[in-house]
Formats: C-alpha cells, structure tokens, sequence
C-alpha cells in the first residue's frame, strides 16, 4: 500500500503561482510513478504532469507546459507542482497518484494509477 497526502491548494488570483507538495509512503513508493492530475467540475480528470520516484525526466501535459512544473525531494518523499501563470481554466481539484507500473511513467494510464491522495483545492478568481 501506498498512501499520499496532496497540500498547498489554495485561491489565487490570475497570474498568480501555487506549489502543491504530495508527501508519499508505504511499501514500494521508492519504485512508483508519480502524477498530478486535475478535474474540475464536469470535466473529465487530467493528467498534468509525471515522473517515476526512481529517478528519470518528468512529462508535463501540453496544457501546461512551460508554466508548471513537477519535481521532487526524495529525501522527504515529496513530490511538487510548482504552477505558474495560474488562469481561471487551471481552476480544479488536484490529485497526485502512484502507480506500479513504471518506470515509463509517461505511457501509464491515468486508470492504472492504484492510489490516490483525497485532493487538494486550486481556485483561480480576482
């Protein structure tokens, strides 16, 4: 089992920057691909960004690119997603998720992903 646990959600205003952390545990979380995800209301969950715990380049979605970023801190088994230039569409709950079937984290599927975090809310408003 893993378990994961997202903070740092908050309400921003346009143009603003967040960082989510995501602190990890359980057995075999050294050796998982790690991902945020995001859904917001009435929309399908996305996949923003990966990387596998065991070391590798990360992915970030083309939605995103070049204004968030997904890196870790092994030694706290935390991941990170720095978000820049936050807009009213980033606006969402996000999720980080573990799966098993790395280490080629950018061809796992969002439904192979075993373990979820509860969330954390990001809101986008004036």
């Amino acid at each position: 089992q893993v378990q994961l646990m997202e903070s740092g959600g908050t309400s921003v205003q346009p143009g603003g920057s967040l960082r989510l952390s995501c602190v990890g545990s359980g057995s075999g979380y050294n050796s998982v691909c790690m991902g945020w995800f995001r859904q917001a209301p009435g929309k399908a969950r996305e996949r923003v960004a990966t990387l596998y715990i065991g070391g590798g380049g990360t992915f970030v979605a083309d939605s995103v690119k070049g204004r968030f970023t997904m890196s870790q801190d092994r030694a706290k088994n935390t991941t990170y997603l720095q978000m820049n230039d936050l807009n009213p569409e980033d606006a969402a709950m996000y999720y980080c998720a573990a799966s098993r079937r790395g280490p080629n984290c950018e061809r796992v599927a969002t439904a192979d992903y075993d373990y979820w975090g509860q969330g954390t809310q990001v809101t986008v408003s004036p």
